[in-house]
């Protein structure tokens, strides 16, 4: 009831500085509390991850014999790595928590309707992202194995420890990005600046780029890894586009029905005038 007549008596959700101040640090404190069972956890499993980050390493040992091995150059450079990944992996289990409480601290400034749809997108970007996540981790060894085959046999490919798991998560951050690009695409078209038929002319430049990237990602005869790859990226663009579709529809249903109602309103109103001016 209190929170019902403060919001009436601030409809646009002003606060000042110092209250905003406050409510960022306490939000930020629940996310870093949401964080800690994450980095709990990536602390505990951190052999048994890092173990099969490196799998591919030992593949192209054991079948090109290369000798590919990481270099912790360093005294505290494991340890640097250990506190890394659990960070991350904090992050990553977290990300629910510090998305919501992101969304919690902004939603105030935004009206009713503007509130529905953030949040429907939150509940659409979450998991996508985290599916994108698993997908850079299931093309990850292809990935390694196809860099490293250039290099001769009998040769030696030592890497950085820190560069190997850098690149790693950049890969990963790619796909979970890429796994967001339908929430992007139908955010545009719910404001307005673009229609689903604009999307869906492009059709052919989305497959190939989808294609390419996929053929990247499982090189050599890996057909399967790069069908298995592509396929989810093309369903949520074009489940994207049709989604957008439907919108652009409703959206000239309404259109029409007030552009209706308008010509009759006025038909209604031109003869009261008529008398008025006899």
């Amino acid at each position: 009831m209190g929170a019902t007549k403060g919001r009436k008596a601030n409809p646009e959700g002003r606060m000042p500085l110092k209250a905003h101040l406050i409510e960022a640090r306490n939000r930020l404190f629940k996310s870093a509390l949401a964080m800690i069972p994450g980095v709990i956890l990536g602390w505990i499993v951190y052999e048994p991850l890092m173990y099969a980050l490196t799998e591919p390493l030992r593949d192209i040992s054991a079948i090109r014999g290369i000798d590919a091995q990481l270099n912790f150059e360093g005294v505290t450079t494991s340890f640097d790595l250990k506190i890394q990944i659990s960070l991350i992996l904090g992050l990553i289990i977290a990300s629910p928590v510090w998305i919501y409480q992101l969304w919690a601290f902004i939603t105030p400034g935004l009206t009713k309707k503007e509130r529905r749809y953030t949040l429907s997108y939150m509940f659409a970007s979450v998991p996508l992202f985290l599916a994108g996540i698993f997908a850079g981790w299931i093309i990850w060894p292809n990935i390694v194995r196809a860099l490293t085959s250039f290099t001769p046999e009998g040769g030696s490919n030592i890497m950085k420890a820190i560069d190997y798991l850098q690149f790693a998560l950049q890969l990963m951050l790619f796909m979970g990005v890429a796994f967001l690009v339908p929430v992007l695409l139908f955010a545009l078209n719910a404001i307005g600046l673009v229609r689903g038929r604009t999307y869906l002319k492009a059709w052919r430049f989305t497959i190939l780029g989808v294609t390419i990237v996929s053929a990247m990602a499982a090189p050599g005869s890996d057909v399967m890894s790069m069908f298995f790859l592509a396929a989810p990226l093309l369903v949520l663009y074009f489940g994207a586009i049709g989604l957008c579709m439907l919108n652009d529809k409703r959206k000239d249903r309404r259109t029409a029905r007030k552009t209706a109602e308008s010509e009759a309103t006025a038909d209604v109103a031109t003869p009261s005038t008529d008398l008025e001016i006899l």
